[in-house]
């Protein structure tokens, strides 16, 4: 990984500490942000094709009015055999587009459902999805939650099933 060129969007400081030690060359971009390197629009990236061999960006296609804009501006700056790791918060069998923001849900433009990482197909070679059933349990990916809400994908009193879409081009 040492070799390797990463592009994180929105980044989370946990995310950010750990991947900036891994990745020979680690850059980070939002929208919004000012505390990153590259303030840009995923629907509209100015980077050149094929110059990232990795993209991570977790809970922000849900925010993306053109997402599939979005996921296509992925596949396309990602080099050959490159991955991109995309999850959004599943939160309905099916999914939901909104007609506009929802202030209330920090503004998503859409609900994912179970059938949201279908679109995923059309932009990548390749996509595995991994359960939260799926993988050992020191690196499960379980959202924690609490208080009364009963999400659907709910596992016990705290626990949340997610998936963890990993996309290659």
């Amino acid at each position: 990984m040492k070799n390797m060129k990463a592009l994180h969007f929105a980044p989370e400081p946990s995310m950010k500490k750990y991947f900036s030690t891994r990745f020979g060359c680690y850059k980070t971009a939002d929208l919004m942000r000012n505390d990153v390197d590259y303030k840009v629009d995923i629907q509209a990236l100015p980077f050149s094709d094929e110059s990232f061999d990795f993209v991570f960006a977790s809970h922000v296609l849900e925010h993306i009015p053109d997402d599939r804009k979005a996921l296509s501006e992925i596949g396309r700056i990602l080099k050959p055999n490159g991955m991109a790791i995309l999850p959004v918060p599943i939160v309905t069998e099916s999914t939901i587009e909104y007609p506009e923001p929802d202030p209330l849900q920090d503004h998503h433009v859409r609900a994912p459902g179970m059938d949201y990482y279908e679109r995923y197909v059309d932009y990548f070679s390749t996509c595995q999805f991994y359960s939260s059933e799926e993988v050992d349990a020191e690196c499960q990916p379980f959202v924690f939650i609490g208080g009364n809400y009963r999400h659907p994908l709910r596992v016990d009193e705290y626990k949340m099933k997610d998936i963890l879409p990993i996309c290659y081009r």
